[in-house]
């Protein structure tokens, strides 16, 4: 079992708040940091949260507005004098490099460690390790702009001791490859693992959504998300400011999330309008139930379905 977390970094949209910083989300899972975003001033939230800056980590730019993309510079130079070694892969849109490497020069501050910038210019999978993907999707936005998809794949079945000793079959290698999926022969029988192992159990899967209106395509790209972390700019009220600025109101996250049976919805990215989140959050549970509000350092554990396949 790998544990993993959401920690909130910046839950502001646009500007910040004295209670709210910009863009920027951390998902840990196990030993890993995988970070969506990086609003200027979002390094403060990230040493507060104690992530530690040179951990193994990937980091994942929506787009190119500065709320999301100005506090990577910060964040890269704090990693050096800090003294990182680490390799750290960046992925994100066309123009991310040219945003990097301009502002360096400029700046005039170099790296203690390797940087590899992936450019996003296609759907689909862009990261495939052993146990998970990296998937993203287009959103739509005033600019270009990408959602990210976590999507773990399927644990093995619970090992049956019981019927194993039922079996006979002694402790050590045999029990090893049968819960690698191996059959295996012993005293001259054939055991199959399925006869040992009980049915695979499915990953977890989490959605981030950027700056977006809300889509088909969307609907379909984070379907069955554990949790889907989406932009709420605004009330639905203030429908007409969503449409023209390419931001979502509460009621279309839930809406959304409700149709692609979303397990829990975390509304993000207010206007600074908003003082408080609560009317936002009463909106959105009139249609989705599971709905809460990100804060600044907010954690949210996701845990492992309890029900098998």
């Amino acid at each position: 079992m790998v544990n993993m977390r959401l920690i909130f970094l910046g839950t502001s949209a646009a500007v910040p708040t004295s209670k709210r910083g910009l863009s920027s989300i951390a998902l840990l899972r196990g030993n890993e940091l995988l970070l969506f975003d990086a609003g200027e001033g979002m390094q403060q939230n990230f040493i507060k949260a104690g992530i530690g800056m040179n951990k193994k980590m990937k980091i994942f730019i929506t787009h190119m507005h500065a709320d999301h993309c100005v506090g990577l510079l910060g964040l890269l130079q704090t990693m050096s004098l800090q003294g990182r070694e680490r390799i750290l892969d960046i992925y994100g849109p066309l123009r991310l490099p040219e945003f990097l490497k301009e502002n360096m020069r400029i700046m005039n501050f170099g790296l203690t460690f390797n940087i590899n910038v992936h450019l996003i210019n296609n759907e689909g999978i862009i990261i495939k390790e052993n146990d998970y993907q990296v998937s993203c999707c287009n959103a739509y936005h005033s600019i270009p702009s990408y959602s990210y998809c976590l999507t773990e794949f399927e644990r093995p079945g619970i090992f049956s001791i019981e019927e194993a000793k039922h079996l006979g079959i002694p402790e050590g290698k045999l029990y090893h490859e049968l819960q690698h999926g191996q059959d295996i022969t012993y005293e001259g029988k054939i055991i199959k693992s399925n006869q040992i192992m009980g049915p695979a159990r499915p990953g977890r899967k989490v959605g981030i959504s950027g700056d977006t209106r809300p889509t088909s395509r969307l609907q379909h790209f984070f379907k069955d998300c554990d949790v889907l972390v989406f932009e709420s700019t605004y009330s639905y009220e203030k429908y007409h400011k969503a449409l023209e600025s390419f931001h979502s109101t509460a009621t279309e996250a839930a809406q959304l999330a409700k149709a692609a049976g979303v397990k829990k919805l975390v509304l993000t990215h207010f206007s600074p309008r908003y003082e408080e989140t609560t009317h936002l959050v009463q909106e959105a549970k009139t249609i989705h139930k599971n709905v809460e509000a990100a804060e600044d350092l907010k954690i949210a554990d996701i845990h492992y379905r309890e029900k098998q396949k």
